[in-house]
């Protein structure tokens, strides 16, 4: 009896390397799933060294964080590096929320070479508000994830779009406050702008101002030089940079290829280049071998820079039938 590929003991011909590699073990949308389970188990003590692990976990060291939404002076877009983004995570909870989490209904995944891109375009962040109220707001929006291609499958750019927000305040304290119009006025007021705390509001606003200073702030830490001195070597590098001249392409040697001639079309090309050659010393010799008698007068071009008798720079030199030169003006 032989062996089927669905033989557990079948040995493939081709060896062991003919079976497709799976590169990944979960879904991208597990890492969502993950992020959120390592977000619930944040507690009260967890400090920045806390928030900087989780980031490495999930996010690439080039990685990129933007949220867009509008607000009532206009559209907002923030965007922040690497270095940024823990401490955009820890503001969520110093606002008052207590549960953090993000839910994706049908989204679009698309594999490329080296990254994976998530495309949610119902996508709700769930915050859990414990001051000053108790309040769950649903910010609905569309999420764009890009992964890298590779076994940690990090977040490499995360783009998240606010449409709108939800506040849910339970039935139960209203009822609790009803006879209460100061508290009911108070629970009728929004606690989030677009979804998002005033202290993420005024990280991002701060973030405006932190984002150009990271290049500042990596010089001094590494060389340990004064702000001064980060200042002043950063902007001469900048400006060497303007001042240098563009690099010019490279340009490849144009290779000309010689064309084989036959033997016979060479033949014939020296031949016609030999006759043309005998007809160009006919014209350039003065005499040009013609038979004098038979035209009866020749005329022979004689040019110089000595003007003749009129002014003029050319005369002719006449033959006679006798064999005599006379001159011709």
């Amino acid at each position: 009896m032989s062996s089927t590929p669905h033989d557990p003991f079948y040995s493939s011909p081709f060896g062991p390397f003919y079976r497709r590699h799976t590169p990944y073990m979960v879904q991208p949308e597990y890492r969502i799933y993950e992020m959120n389970k390592r977000l619930q188990s944040r507690t009260e003590d967890s400090d920045n060294l806390w928030w900087d692990a989780f980031a490495t976990e999930f996010f690439e060291d080039d990685a990129t964080l933007t949220l867009s939404f509008c607000l009532e002076d206009g559209p907002k877009r923030y965007t922040i590096g690497r270095t940024l983004i823990p401490r955009y995570f820890s503001t969520v909870f110093e606002g008052g929320v207590t549960d953090l989490y993000y839910i994706l209904k049908h989204s679009k995944e698309s594999y490329h070479n080296s990254s994976i891109t998530v495309d949610c375009d119902q996508c709700a962040m769930v915050t859990q508000h414990g001051k000053p109220m108790f309040t769950k707001v649903c910010t609905e929006g569309r999420l764009i994830l890009e992964f890298t291609f590779d076994d940690l499958m990090r977040i490499k750019t995360w783009h998240f779009t606010i449409r709108q927000y939800r506040e849910l305040v339970p039935r139960s304290i209203l009822a609790m406050h009803a006879q209460d119009p100061q508290v009911l006025d108070q629970l009728s007021k929004n606690i989030t702008r677009m979804g998002l705390t005033n202290f993420t509001l005024n990280y991002l606003r701060l973030c405006v101002i932190l984002e150009p200073m990271q290049e500042l702030m990596s010089r001094h830490k590494t060389y340990n030089l004064s702000p001064r001195d980060c200042l002043k070597t950063c902007l001469f590098q900048k400006w060497q940079r303007m001042v240098a001249p563009p690099a010019e392409p490279t340009r490849q040697p144009t290779t000309k290829r010689r064309k084989r001639k036959n033997s016979t079309s060479s033949t014939s090309n020296s031949g016609a280049g030999n006759t043309a050659n005998s007809t160009g010393s006919k014209k350039k010799a003065p005499a040009a071998n013609l038979s004098l008698s038979s035209q009866g007068l020749g005329a022979i071009p004689n040019c110089s820079l000595n003007p003749g008798r009129d002014g003029d720079l050319c005369h002719s030199t006449a033959v006679t039938p006798s064999g005599q030169f006379k001159e011709k003006h």
